[in-house]
């Protein structure tokens, strides 16, 4: 039984990567889904698919790497927020990730948002991870 499934996500996502996968599987939940989404839309991936198999479902991401230097698209999955230390913020308080040039990914209220997001609907919440 995995006891974090959000770490479980992006140590799968991180060790693919190192071993120089070209697609990962992930076990499927709304959570993870919508993160999925987000590392698409800001280009960390290349495509993604949900699978549904009658039980829990399948996310078949396909990875991203530089075509010259085959390094790849994310350079860091980082948790925040863990089961044992929850971190909350407010919109105001928001660090920015590697200057401004990564993305923090928020659970609020209103879903599963990067902190830019947060900011504009001026939304805090559980920082869960940053990504770069």
């Amino acid at each position: 039984m995995i006891t974090d499934p959000i770490a479980d996500f992006l140590t799968r996502i991180r060790n693919a990567q190192m071993a120089g996968h070209r697609i990962v599987e992930i076990p499927a939940s709304k959570l993870k889904k919508r993160m999925t989404e987000i590392l698409y839309n800001q280009g960390y991936i290349l495509k993604y698919k949900f699978e549904d198999d009658n039980k829990q479902g399948v996310i078949k991401i396909a990875l991203k790497y530089d075509p010259t230097s085959k390094e790849p698209a994310i350079k860091t999955l980082e948790r925040v927020s863990r089961p044992g230390l929850r971190q909350y913020s407010k919109p105001a308080d928001f660090k920015r990730v590697k200057n401004g040039l990564g993305v923090a990914i928020i659970s609020t209220s209103k879903g599963v948002m990067t902190d830019k997001d947060a900011k504009s609907q001026n939304v805090g919440g559980e920082v869960l991870c940053y990504i770069y």
